[in-house]
């Protein structure tokens, strides 16, 4: 291994920016397909059916995700449990200890 190099993962934060950012464009996003619903020239009945499909389409796309950052984490999680075990192993070990 490199000297100065580390196996340990860097947690990457996010600025402020950029939450910003990602929370501005999902609200001119969802406001820009209400619109749009809205807009069209169609029986309530309709508008509402597609008004629906896009609320249900947005919490699954926050359920998604949810479910692959927790799996993400999950993994990283048993990585370093792993990472632990090898260390102590190899912390344990002595090569010059007779058989």
């Amino acid at each position: 291994m490199l000297s100065g190099m580390s196996d340990t993962p860097v947690k990457q934060q996010n600025t402020a920016a950029y939450y910003a950012q990602a929370v501005l464009s999902f609200g001119i996003a969802l406001a820009a397909v209400a619109i749009g619903v809205f807009q069209l020239e169609a029986s309530a009945w309709v508008r509402a059916f597609l008004a629906v499909s896009v609320l249900y389409l947005t919490t699954s796309a926050f359920t998604l995700a949810k479910v692959v950052r927790d799996r993400q984490e999950a993994g990283q999680i048993v990585s370093r449990v792993d990472q632990a075990r090898l260390e102590k192993l190899l912390a344990e070990h002595d090569p010059f200890q007779k058989l």
